[in-house]
């Protein structure tokens, strides 16, 4: 099977827009739970930053499949670590250990 640049550039863009909207489960999963304990904020935070970081490059780049993503991610990574922040004080999924 011979692969177009055009084929290439459709699944790579779609995989761009795809992929970020994997933390909605997360975000779903917190505010169910009304609590994001369980979510490190050291994690959240860095990983946000690194995406802030990046996205000047994404940004400015001709590669519409990197700008896409970058574009979604940032959207989405932002709703997650906002979602972690909101809901920092919910009352947490299951007691810490030793604890009742």
């Amino acid at each position: 099977m011979r692969w177009s640049v055009e084929w290439v550039n459709t699944i790579g863009q779609l995989a761009a827009v795809i992929l970020p909207l994997w933390n909605i489960p997360l975000i779903y999963k917190i505010v169910k739970r009304k609590s994001s304990c369980d979510i490190s904020l050291s994690w959240a935070m860095g990983v946000w930053v690194c995406i802030l970081l990046m996205a000047p490059s994404g940004l400015t780049s001709a590669d519409k499949v990197w700008k896409t993503f970058n574009v979604v991610n940032t959207f989405m990574f932002t709703l997650v670590v906002a979602t972690v922040f909101k809901y920092r004080h919910g009352i947490p999924s299951h007691p810490p250990a030793g604890k009742s």
